[in-house]
């Protein structure tokens, strides 16, 4: 049996929706507030496929676009406090790339930093954006955030890792989600380092307890798809890093959410896989800078950002 006050709770539906539909379908009430479990699934269809309730829960967006039927929505607020408001159940896959503090804060290479140019105001302590303060209390709060809104019948996420936080943070993961792989970035061209320059990030795939597979057996756990040099946002990441995760998970209309939304480029391959997108972040940089990004690209189909495909030709395993 299944309260239906416990499936309100769960799911982030509206009471008066669902006994809506309970209704028009002449689904009984076996008791008082509680459906036979045979009638759950069509109730869980039901739900999952209300496209309105991450607007109708959240609201007070910064931008709101249309692409062939799919929305591509933007919220500027804390990671945390943005999935908060998410309704349960409610996204396909997530896609996200954290502002780690860990990386800046103990290995002080250079002038102590990897990332933005402190010397520019406007942020706090005059950073470009905003760190996510990568403690184990902290991140748990956000993983068991993700668990919730992701859907429990195809919920699929993936978190991108320096090499620091994947020691620090990695397993964590393994707390909330089925980890399934973990997926190297290569970058082709070297980078920072002291002990061995670096060349790679990390990228850990998991489920949400579900068993539903990626598109095909064509991917390979190692990506090679060349860094941006001189990007306009600070760890600007390629739009096909992004494009792999989705198109290897995503069926048309699937909803794809990005908690730490930087330049947009998991916008931009939601996009063009033909899903709808749901981005946060806090940064007033990054709201700018992907908003413009955004409306450019659907309007010309012409990326302000990146100006040419940064996949080594054998690494288009998207095609």
């Amino acid at each position: 049996m299944y309260r239906t006050d416990e499936i309100v709770a769960e799911y982030g539906i509206a009471k008066e929706d669902l006994n809506r539909f309970l209704e028009s379908n002449s689904i009984p009430m076996v008791n008082e507030g509680e459906v036979s479990g045979k009638y759950f699934q069509s109730i869980l269809a039901f739900i999952e496929n209300q496209e309105d309730r991450i607007q109708n829960k959240l609201r007070g967006e910064v931008a709101d676009f249309e692409n062939q039927g799919n929305r591509i929505t933007i919220y500027q607020d804390d990671a945390i406090s943005f999935l908060k408001k998410l309704p349960s159940n409610s996204v396909d896959i997530i896609t996200t790339d954290p502002a780690y503090s860990g990386m800046n804060n103990k290995l002080q290479l250079g002038k102590g930093r990897i990332v933005g140019k402190y010397s520019d105001k406007g942020q706090e302590n005059g950073k470009w954006f905003s760190e996510f303060e990568d403690s184990e209390e902290n991140y748990t709060a956000f993983l068991s955030e993700c668990k919730r809104v992701l859907k429990k019948s195809t919920g699929h996420i993936y978190i991108m890792f320096d090499s620091y936080s994947l020691l620090s943070l990695g397993n964590i993961v393994r707390d909330h989600f089925d980890v399934k792989n973990l997926i190297t970035w290569d970058k082709v061209n070297i980078g920072m380092g002291h002990y061995f320059r670096r060349r790679h990030e990390y990228i850990i795939f998991a489920t949400n307890g579900n068993t539903r597979k990626i598109r095909n057996r064509k991917f390979p756990d190692v990506w090679r798809f060349k860094r941006i040099h001189n990007a306009a946002y600070p760890t600007q990441k390629p739009v096909e890093v992004f494009q792999a995760m989705i198109h290897a998970s995503a069926e048309d209309g699937f909803t794809v959410c990005d908690p730490f939304l930087g330049s947009g480029s998991s916008a931009i391959a939601a996009i063009k896989n033909n899903c709808r997108f749901i981005g946060n972040d806090i940064s007033d940089k990054s709201i700018e800078t992907s908003i413009n990004r955004i409306k450019e690209f659907l309007s010309s189909s012409s990326d302000i950002l990146q100006k040419k495909s940064m996949a080594v030709e054998e690494n288009k395993f998207w095609e």
